[in-house]
């Protein structure tokens, strides 16, 4: 089934049309709810479940209707989650959820790339049901497809969630600046990374002593490896890049870079030249070439991104009407996750329809992919080297060599006696193309006793 337009435009042609909005009896009072099947009851599906309640009154007249849940599944029926699931139909198997007669829309909590949480998603469309995810992976690699399948049933496909949690900047993207022509989209997209550069810089820890310190108290996944090696950041940015530019989703484009390399030497040094490490997600467009990548980047003091701090994330985009729009809040956890699911539900209760990456997907571009080699910008760059005469001579020949220039040098000596001295170096702007040739010559070097580090600055 499929919502009816609400601007009296026509349906598809075999379009099913379902009229959800809600119908009244004598005394006015609302009589139709929207039923809502939650697939997984974790974190984020429990915390759909108290919002609902918490905030049933307010909801209720904000959609013109009831947002109920009716129907749930989830692997263990009897774990205890905080909230009373006993009043809901129980499925084991998720997939049953897009055919109940009594579930109007699914909620997919499941997560994951594939398997069940794909499965779920293909049927709820198949079946004509508006999807509401929070499954960044899954769009990433199948966004399209699932997006294709919403329109030609005629229904949403909604996913507030799934990009930097509770701020709403999918609606804002596609909805508060779809008159703008987007030059840039960028920002922190992983609280688990911003929470670990926040506390390695305010507490003088290594990476590996806040990762450990951060699984314990659960805020990292036991296998930290999409948070901290910018996979989930990835995701998130292919979304927005594809909202952004009009662009066909492209995960497998997006340049990855994690903070596993980054030392608290780094973060001294860039505090020093008045900078802040963050890791930054970075999309743009330029003549019809796509340029993504998650990388970690000195970020001045003076931008508002130096200055989201602990697990908050924010994304900014440059308008060239609008200017520059910024968004910050929490990215993750239970109740910011459930405010942007139930958003999402709110709008399916009032039967607003429209494409899910702004555009038909007929209409996105498959944009070429922007070489990275080519970018022009400002560098970080650390060497450890031996402390001996000409070493500094025999590296910034190399820079030379490679048409390099050198905007200011530090060097300071490590605190192990035989470990050598660090060198940091910040370029002038220049092709990455050069900076990584007199890179590898510079790692060639017996001069250079660690592999050389490099990151870019935020120069906008």
């Amino acid at each position: 089934m499929a919502l009816a337009p609400q601007g009296g435009g026509q349906p598809r042609a075999g379009t099913t049309i379902v009229n959800f909005r809600a119908e009244s009896n004598r005394a006015g009072e609302i009589v139709t709810a929207l039923r809502v099947g939650l697939a997984g009851l974790g974190t984020v599906g429990a915390g759909v479940v108290a919002l609902l309640d918490a905030n049933a009154g307010l909801i209720e007249r904000r959609a013109d209707r009831q947002v109920r849940v009716t129907a749930v599944s989830a692997r263990d029926r009897g774990r205890d989650r905080g909230v009373d699931t006993a009043r809901f139909a129980w499925v084991d198997d998720a997939t049953e959820l897009a055919g109940r007669d009594d579930v109007d829309v699914v909620v997919e909590a499941v997560g994951g790339s594939d398997g069940p949480a794909l499965v779920l998603a293909r049927a709820t469309l198949a079946a004509g049901k508006p999807l509401v995810t929070a499954n960044k992976a899954m769009l990433a690699h199948h966004g399209l497809d699932l997006a294709a399948s919403a329109e030609v049933k005629g229904v949403p496909l909604k996913y507030e969630a799934a990009v930097a949690g509770g701020i709403p900047v999918i609606g804002g993207l596609r909805d508060g600046a779809a008159a703008n022509r987007l030059g840039r989209v960028y920002g922190i997209l992983n609280g688990t990374c911003n929470y670990i550069l926040t506390r390695m810089e305010a507490e003088g820890l290594s990476f590996a002593a806040v990762l450990a310190d951060a699984q314990r108290a659960g805020f990292a996944e036991a296998d930290p490896g999409f948070d901290v090696d910018g996979i989930d950041a990835a995701h998130k940015l292919s979304l927005l890049s594809a909202l952004a530019f009009g662009a066909r989703i492209d995960f497998a484009g997006v340049a990855v870079e994690g903070i596993r390399d980054v030392a608290g030497v780094d973060i001294d040094h860039a505090a020093t030249l008045g900078f802040r490490i963050k890791l930054v997600a970075l999309a743009s467009e330029d003549g019809g070439r796509l340029f993504q990548r998650v990388h970690p980047c000195l970020v001045p003091l003076a931008h508002p991104l130096a200055h989201v701090a602990g697990a908050l994330n924010a994304v900014v985009a440059e308008g060239d009407f609008a200017g520059r729009l910024f968004f910050s809040g929490a990215g993750a956890g239970a109740g910011p996750t459930a405010s942007a699911i139930v958003a999402d539900l709110i709008d399916v209760a009032r039967g607003e329809v429209g494409p899910a990456f702004a555009m038909p997907t007929s209409r996105l571009a498959a944009l070429d992919r922007a070489d990275t080699a080519d970018h022009v910008g400002r560098f970080y760059l650390r060497l450890t080297v031996t402390d001996r005469p000409g070493v500094l001579a025999e590296l910034t020949a190399a820079l030379r060599d490679a048409g390099v220039s050198i905007e200011s040098l530090i060097q300071r000596g490590t605190a192990a006696v035989d470990a050598g001295v660090y060198v940091v170096m910040v370029t002038h702007a220049v092709r990455e193309a050069a900076v990584t040739a007199a890179l590898a010559r510079m790692a060639a070097s017996d001069a250079v006793t660690a592999r050389p580090v490099m990151m870019h600055l935020l120069d906008f």
